[in-house]
Parts: structure tokens; sequence; C-alpha cells
């Protein structure tokens, strides 16, 4: 059975105005809305989490409030990724222990380590746990990319490791990885203008930031295409485009705490170095949201 099906959310980590620290209420509210809103699985302390600014105990305390006010209502995937791989095991077998249904793994970045090190890293990760684990291959963040034959190989030869949230944006790798997987690795979208994309490979789904505005459009983009609507599912696609454009015009997450904010559910600040949305791009945010019915 697969971790989940349809749209997870990458969840905004919502921080106080005056000290920064992480705002439990605004979180549990965002988590509510996401529930109430068509929401498959939740990802906490991802990138769009700003998990690379969180403590350790920060990034612990997080997963497992999140774990713990699901109360499993969905699945609730922990990101428990890292440079280092003790610290990443150390951060998975908390969140494993928190409860977590499965773990989200970014590739090691700034060291970055060869195709061996990438494959010795996630079987070193898998092992000291044993709840599913999803790679997380996103080269224009960590600077390397994990190689189709990688992805197959670590799949065949690390049983709990069961998919990757594929966010190269590189349709003929991701084609290439089915082929050498024969289809048998849980495929998930990392892109939000490429799910219907790769839904058509075998894709079971996307980990979604436009989910934390549009939830119920990203879950209906998977649900019409698994029922066969195919123009159903291509009309979101196209729809939820400008959303996209606007939500990644500057660094992720910066536009999407942004948009979290104008819909009225507190994201509150960010953590330096990102900075506020400039007021121009900001505008056109707006623009693309009223355009698209969410303010």
């Amino acid at each position: 059975m697969s971790v989940f099906k349809g749209s997870a959310v990458a969840i905004v980590t919502p921080f106080h105005e005056k000290d920064l620290t992480v705002n439990y209420d605004a979180f549990a509210e965002q988590i509510d809305y996401q529930i109430g809103h068509g929401t498959d699985a939740i990802v906490v302390c991802g990138s769009t989490g700003e998990a690379a600014t969180l403590t350790e105990q920060e990034h612990k305390d997080v997963c497992k409030f999140c774990i713990e006010y699901v109360k499993g209502r969905v699945p609730v995937i922990a990101g428990t990724g890292s440079n280092s791989t003790a610290t990443a095991i150390d951060l998975s077998v908390e969140a494993q222990k928190d409860g977590a249904d499965a773990l989200l793994i970014v590739s090691p970045y700034y060291n970055k380590g060869t195709q061996e090190g990438l494959f010795l890293h996630y079987k070193a990760i898998a092992d000291a746990v044993n709840i599913p684990v999803i790679m997380y291959n996103v080269p224009s963040r960590t600077g390397v990319n994990i190689a189709p034959a990688t992805q197959a190989r670590i799949v065949k030869e690390v049983p709990n490791v069961v998919g990757v949230k594929e966010a190269s944006g590189n349709i003929s790798q991701i084609v290439e990885l089915m082929a050498l997987t024969d289809g048998n690795i849980e495929l998930y979208s990392g892109n939000d203008d490429q799910v219907v994309p790769l839904l058509s490979m075998g894709g079971l789904g996307v980990i979604s930031v436009v989910a934390n505005i549009a939830p119920q459009a990203m879950h209906d983009m998977c649900a019409k295409f698994f029922e066969g609507d195919l123009a159903g599912a291509q009309k979101l696609q196209r729809d939820t485009f400008e959303i996209f454009k606007y939500l990644f015009c500057e660094v992720n997450p910066i536009p999407v705490k942004k948009a979290v904010d104008l819909m009225g559910l507190n994201a509150g600040p960010l953590r330096m170095p990102l900075t506020e949305m400039t007021p121009a791009n900001a505008e056109k945010l707006a623009q693309a949201m009223k355009n698209f019915g969410l303010i």
C-alpha cells in the first residue's frame, strides 16, 4: 500500500512576529484547514516549512506537534533529511518514535556526495528505521541530482525506501526512472506545474506548495486523473498555473507565506536569510489569487 495517493501539502511553518518562535496555534489552524479542504497527506518540516532554519530540537518538536495534532486523520510525512547522514538518522528515528507515517529525505546538499555516497546515505537512514522512506530529488536546491539508475538501485536494494518526490523538472529523467523500475516506485511530483505529466507516467500524486492555499484544487486534479477525467485534470493543471507562477517568482517559501496571510491564515514572518516578498510581486500574486477565487 502506498504512503498516500493524491495531494500532500508541503506545509509552511508559522512563526510569531515578535520573537520568530513557532506559532503552534496558527499551525493547528492551518492543519485543520488542510484536512477540511481535501488534502490527502501533510509533509511537515520540508523546504516550504523552512526546515533549514529550525534548530534540531525545533525540528523534532514541530514534527511531533503535527503528528499528534493530526491524530491519524491523514498520513503525516516528516521531512528529516540533512546533509549530515548522522543528523538525518537522528531526526528520522525521533520522527518514527513520535508516530510519523513516513519520512521525506532530501538528498545531501552542499557536500553533496557521489552517486555511491547517495546510495549509502539513503541506505544508512532507511536501515535505522522501519517506516517508509521517500527520497527527495531537487537538484536546484541541493546541487546534486540523484540519477535514475541510483534511484532505481536504492528502491530495489533498500526495502523501505519506497518512492521519490521528483523535483528535477526533467521529464526524460523521470521516464527513464519509471523504465528502470518497471513502474515499481511510488512517484510523486515535486513541481506543481508538472503533476498531470507525472501522473501519466504512473505517478501517485504531488507534494505541493500550491496546496497551502488551494488544497481542494490540487486534490481534485489528482482525483480527476485517477477517475479517468483527463480533461478535468488538465484544466485544473492549466488553471493553477498562474498561481504557481507567482508562488515561485521569488524563493520558496517567500511567496506562499504571503499567500497564506492574504487568505487570512497566519503564516507569520520568515526567518533570515529569507526576506519579505517585494510589493510589486505581492500585488501580482494577490491578483492571481483573486482570479482563482481564493481571495
